[in-house]
């Protein structure tokens, strides 16, 4: 049968038309989402909130560093919904410069600790905490008396001299540490700390957290810094070097007859240009539940930022309870550039 004139151009319109919103409701059901976390255990949580929600994730995965600049140089037409960061100073810069947008959701307000997020405004939250780690203090049990090092501003005591191993001073994991003793200290004692520091190093800072436990291990330090998640790769792996690492090591959860020991976050926010909101709110939702806690404790040995998950983890639990610092994670990002001009004058590279 011959269609008249008429329908065929309505046909085709209706055909392409029904086209088009297939592929519009395709694009609502994507979340585009830049990632430094490079840990294979979050697999999961993506694959999770895919089945939960038929949320497609597409992924960028490279270092804090190299999403900022990315999201920097894309300007407007940057596709990201969600950034995830791995360091409290690196979520404060990115705000600073911009790069997120405020959000309202009662779901991340309630679960997740004030001093573990943005500061709110009337626009709502631009970034929140979703897992937390401690900077705490390793030492040598033969060489090193635990007494010795109970608080971080031991190690710039002059007691401690030629045992210090550290990363470099301007890594972010040390600075958002030094901010927050600028925090407690202020400006002149801080200094005064960091120079000591300078003082008492067995060697120049280098390599990464896992190098400095080694040292230690081996001798050629007696105390260093760590972020508790190293340590707890360590004791929970199967090779018989670490653990016979992890046998000549003792851990000191710092300062705490004081201010509590340091902890630093990592955490996500919806992107300034944020194609997919809707997406990425729920998104950030989802890391906040109790399922999500629980990988990102189990998994990659995270304690959960979220108050009353308990992690089912053996080297987390066998860490203890410790005392933790409560001030905001914001007013540590605000001293960084101030510590960082004082790392420069005593020469802490």
């Amino acid at each position: 049968m011959r269609l008249p004139k008429l329908v065929k151009p309505l046909l085709s319109l209706a055909l392409l038309s029904g086209i088009a919103l297939q592929a519009s409701a395709q694009d609502q059901q994507v979340l585009n989402l830049y990632s430094a976390r490079h840990y294979q255990t979050d697999e999961a949580l993506y694959a999770n909130f895919t089945k939960a929600t038929g949320i497609k994730i597409n992924r960028v995965d490279t270092d804090d560093a190299g999403l900022l600049a990315r999201l920097k140089s894309e300007g407007a037409a940057s596709p990201a919904d969600v950034i995830l960061l791995v360091d409290a100073a690196r979520l404060w810069q990115a705000d600073q410069d911009g790069l997120f947008q405020p959000i309202k959701s009662s779901v991340l307000e309630q679960r997740i600790p004030a001093n573990l997020r943005a500061q709110a405004d009337d626009k709502g939250i631009e970034w929140f905490g979703l897992s937390t780690r401690a900077r705490v203090i390793v030492y040598n049990k033969l060489n090193v008396k635990k007494a010795d090092v109970l608080n971080y501003q031991d190690l710039g005591d002059p007691k401690n001299k030629g045992q210090l191993c550290t990363r470099s001073g301007s890594h972010p994991y040390n600075l958002s540490l030094f901010g927050a003793v600028y925090e407690h200290l202020g400006a002149e004692a801080t200094e005064s700390w960091l120079k000591g520091m300078v003082a008492n190093m067995a060697r120049a800072p280098k390599g990464g957290d896992t190098d400095q436990i080694k040292a230690v291990a081996s001798g050629e330090c007696g105390i260093a810094i760590t972020n508790t998640y190293y340590l707890a790769r360590m004791m929970r792996s199967d090779k018989p070097d670490d653990r016979a690492a992890m046998e000549k090591v003792g851990l000191v959860f710092p300062n705490q007859q004081s201010w509590g020991t340091h902890l630093n976050i990592a955490g996500g926010a919806v992107a300034k240009h944020a194609k997919h909101r809707d997406n990425a709110v729920k998104f950030l939702e989802y890391l906040s539940s109790n399922e999500a806690q629980g990988y990102f404790a189990n998994g990659n040995n995270e304690w959960p930022a979220v108050p009353g998950v308990r992690p089912a983890n053996p080297a987390l639990e066998a860490m203890g309870a410790f005392k933790s610092e409560t001030i905001p994670v914001g007013k540590i990002g605000a001293n960084l550039p101030k510590v960082q001009q004082m790392l420069d004058r005593v020469g802490y590279k």
